[in-house]
């Protein structure tokens, strides 16, 4: 009901009011006479005392007893009819409270509209996968899983608001996880998610012995050749290679010394000599050529089998050179130059490198057998010594730093197996 329209029905109860309650003041004036006619004592006392008076005061004194009937009934009645007065007023509902900073209950129960996630799960070439199983993560501990149908879509219902983690994996698959934030009521469709094709990487251990592995790290070995040509064969390119036993060693100094290769370099050492006339107590010609080639191959041999095979078997220690490839330009050169005297063991420990010191001390002793008269003594045969040292240390630069660059068949360093 509009303002106006309350007031106007305010006022109109109130006149009616007033109009029942005049009429209500002369009937209670008349009914107040008619009582006081009745009690004939109170009726006769009235009379006495109005005679007793002047005719002012008998008007006046009839006029108050008139009056005062009727105000008395006037009350009565306006008393009976003051919850007439209370219907008609308006009555305002108390204001409600609401603390700053407190959701009301409405937008309570709005926060906590649960909503749904779904979505498509692909391969890499663009087909769906179905059946991959989708497992919905809530607070690290709830979980719910589906699985994706024919059409490799899933859905999560259902799902109160927050955050959430899938997890999708599938046979073949690696396994792939996707997270979110649900709001209130929100209908999440994922993007596309592309499962990538699981990576097979089976590890069998078998228990085979240690000249197996060494065994199949020679096989790497026999196959290294700079250029594609010059045989390697005593460099290792891995790490912890496996330390070779007697036969392993003598078999590799086999390899090497019958390599065609190693009688490429012989015979243009031989040619080299005969050219400048070294060794002129050898001659010329086809027999001065065969003398230096049979001098050369002879130190070759010599020095391969006394250094690689024959003294590392006796002391224990491994012929090879260990490529470092790792740490400052400084510190790889003063490896490769160290191990020109020093090497590692059997029992895979760094040693002085007794083998190839007393190999070329030993080779210089027997070249004192065929070389001619002027190119035979002790002296020589140390200078000799130290010579091939210098060569060797020379030797393993070219192996750090630039050998590896010209070797295509050698294995990844990284790798510790064959």
């Amino acid at each position: 009901m509009a303002p106006d329209s309350r007031r106007s029905h305010v006022w109109s109860g109130t006149l009616k009011s007033l109009a029942v309650g005049i009429c209500v003041f002369y009937v209670g004036r008349e009914l107040a006479v008619w009582l006081t006619v009745r009690n004939v004592h109170g009726f006769s006392a009235f009379l006495d005392n109005v005679a007793a008076k002047s005719l002012q005061d008998k008007v006046e004194s009839f006029m108050s007893f008139y009056l005062k009937s009727g105000l008395i009934v006037f009350a009565v009645t306006l008393g009976g009819m003051a919850p007439c007065w209370g219907q008609t007023a308006q009555q305002t509902p108390a204001p409600s409270l609401q603390i700053q900073g407190v959701p009301s209950a409405g937008e309570q129960r709005q926060q906590q509209l649960p909503g749904s996630i779904g979505g498509t799960v692909f391969d890499q070439s663009g087909a769906v996968v179905a059946g991959a199983e989708v497992t919905l993560t809530r607070d690290q501990i709830q979980k719910q899983e589906v699985q994706t149908g024919a059409d490799g879509q899933f859905s999560f219902s259902n799902i109160p608001p927050g955050p959430f983690e899938l997890t999708i994996s599938s046979t073949g698959f690696a396994t792939q996880t996707s997270s979110g934030l649900l709001q209130p009521g929100e209908i999440d469709t994922l993007p596309q998610i592309v499962l990538a094709v699981a990576t097979n990487k089976t590890e069998v251990q078998v228990g085979v012995s240690q000249t197996e592995v060494a065994e199949e790290q020679i096989k790497i070995e026999e196959k290294q050749r700079v250029l594609g040509a010059i045989p390697n064969f005593y460099v290792t390119y891995i790490p912890n290679a496996v330390p070779l036993d007697a036969k392993q060693k003598f078999k590799l100094a086999w390899k090497t010394v019958i390599d065609p290769f190693t009688f490429i370099v012989v015979g243009g050492t031989a040619g080299v000599q005969q050219a400048q006339n070294h060794f002129g107590e050898y001659g010329q010609g086809a027999e001065g050529y065969a003398k230096r080639f049979g001098a050369a191959y002879a130190d070759t041999a010599t020095g391969t089998f006394i250094g690689g095979a024959i003294l590392p078997s006796l002391l224990k220690q491994d012929p090879r050179y260990f490529y470092k490839g790792t740490g400052t330009t400084a510190s790889r050169v003063r490896y490769a130059i160290a191990n020109s005297v020093i090497c590692k063991g059997d029992n895979r420990r760094w040693q002085v490198n007794y083998s190839f010191i007393l190999a070329n001390l030993a080779a210089g002793g027997i070249s004192n057998a065929y070389y001619p008269s002027q190119d035979r003594g002790a002296a020589l045969t140390f200078e000799n010594a130290a010579i091939g040292i210098g060569q060797t240390a020379l030797t393993n630069l070219l192996q750090e730093f630039v050998i590896p660059k010209l070797t295509p068949k050698r294995p990844n360093k990284s790798s510790g197996k064959p």
